[in-house]
C-alpha cells in the first residue's frame, strides 16, 4: 500500500477487502464508471488499481444504498448526477423521499409476512385446529383454504 495525499495505491484484492466487496464486483463497478481508480505502476500482470478515499467511501456508499433496495442502475443515476452538477438539496430531498417510501414499503410487506408466521406458527403449536392461515397477496388470510377468498382490511 502506497500512501499520499488521501490517495491509497492497491492492487483490487486490498481494495476489495477493504469495501466488503468482491474483485469482481470492483472490477464491475469500474467498468460502469461507479468507481474511477487511476491506473499506476505495473504490478505484476497488471498495473495498480489507484483508489483513493474518495473511492472508498463511493463504494461503502453504494453498498449501502443496495442494501436499502435501490437498484444499481438509479444508483449510478445519482451518482453521475452528482459528478456532473451536483445535487439541489430539492434533489435530495427527492432522493430521500423516494428511499423513504420504498422502505416503508418494505417494513410493511416484512410486517404482514411476520404476522403469517407467527399465526401460523400458533395455529401448529395449538394442534392445527380449525382452518391453516394462509398468506395472500394482501397479506394474512384466515379465511378457509376452500373458499379461496380473503378479506382485506
Amino acid at each position: 500500500m502506497v500512501h499520499g495525499q488521501g490517495v491509497i495505491a492497491v492492487l483490487i484484492g486490498e481494495f476489495a477487502q477493504r469495501t466488503g466487496l468482491s474483485q469482481d464486483t470492483v472490477r464491475f463497478y469500474v467498468r460502469k464508471g461507479l468507481l474511477s481508480p487511476r491506473s499506476g505502476a505495473r504490478g505484476g500482470r497488471n498495473p495498480y488499481q489507484i483508489f483513493s478515499e474518495r473511492d472508498v467511501s463511493t463504494a461503502l456508499m453504494i453498498r449501502f444504498a443496495q442494501s436499502l433496495g435501490m437498484p444499481l442502475k438509479e444508483i449510478a443515476d445519482i451518482a453521475s448526477e452528482l459528478l456532473s452538477d451536483g445535487l439541489s438539496a430539492e434533489r435530495e430531498v427527492e432522493i430521500i423521499d423516494t428511499q423513504v417510501a420504498r422502505l416503508e414499503q418494505k417494513a410493511a410487506d416484512l410486517a404482514r409476512l411476520l404476522g403469517y408466521l407467527h399465526a401460523k406458527r400458533d395455529w401448529m403449536m395449538r394442534g392445527k385446529p380449525g382452518d391453516e392461515p394462509r398468506f395472500s397477496a394482501d397479506g394474512l388470510c384466515l379465511a378457509p383454504i376452500a373458499t379461496r377468498t380473503c378479506e382485506t382490511g
